[in-house]
C-alpha cells in the first residue's frame, strides 16, 4: 500500500466519488516532483498512489474535480482541489479523506 492514500466521497449525490484524477506531488523550495497518479475506484478510495515509503517533508494530493464533476453532469466550482501537507514522521501512513460537493470540499488526517 502506498503511504499516502485517499478516500473522496461525493456528500451532494450521497455517495463514493468514482473517477477522480488524482495526483500526489512532493514540494519543496525549489518545486514539486509528481510521485504518482490514479483515478478512485468504485469506491472513491485510491490505495496504490505512489511510492510505498516516503521522507518527511511537504506533499501536495491534487484532485481533478472538474472531470469529476462534468462526468456525473454537475455543476463545479472548484475545478481542481489542491491539499498541501506535512509528514512528520514517515513512519507512519498518511490517509487524506475528501469530502467533496460542487461547491465545497473538506479534508482531514484519517486513519
Amino acid at each position: 500500500m502506498s503511504a499516502i492514500t485517499t478516500h473522496v466521497l461525493d456528500t451532494a449525490l450521497g455517495h463514493p466519488a468514482a473517477g477522480v484524477p488524482v495526483r500526489l506531488e512532493s514540494v519543496d523550495a525549489a518545486g514539486s516532483t509528481v510521485l504518482g497518479t490514479a483515478t478512485t475506484d468504485a469506491d472513491g478510495r485510491v490505495a496504490s498512489l505512489g511510492p510505498d515509503r516516503i521522507a518527511a517533508g511537504n506533499y501536495r494530493l491534487v484532485l481533478d474535480t472538474a472531470a469529476y464533476f462534468t462526468a456525473t453532469g454537475q455543476d463545479c466550482f472548484f475545478p481542481e482541489v489542491s491539499l498541501v501537507f506535512t509528514v512528520a514522521d514517515p513512519e507512519q501512513h498518511h490517509h487524506v479523506p475528501v469530502l467533496l460537493s460542487p461547491f465545497a470540499y473538506t479534508t482531514y488526517r484519517g486513519s
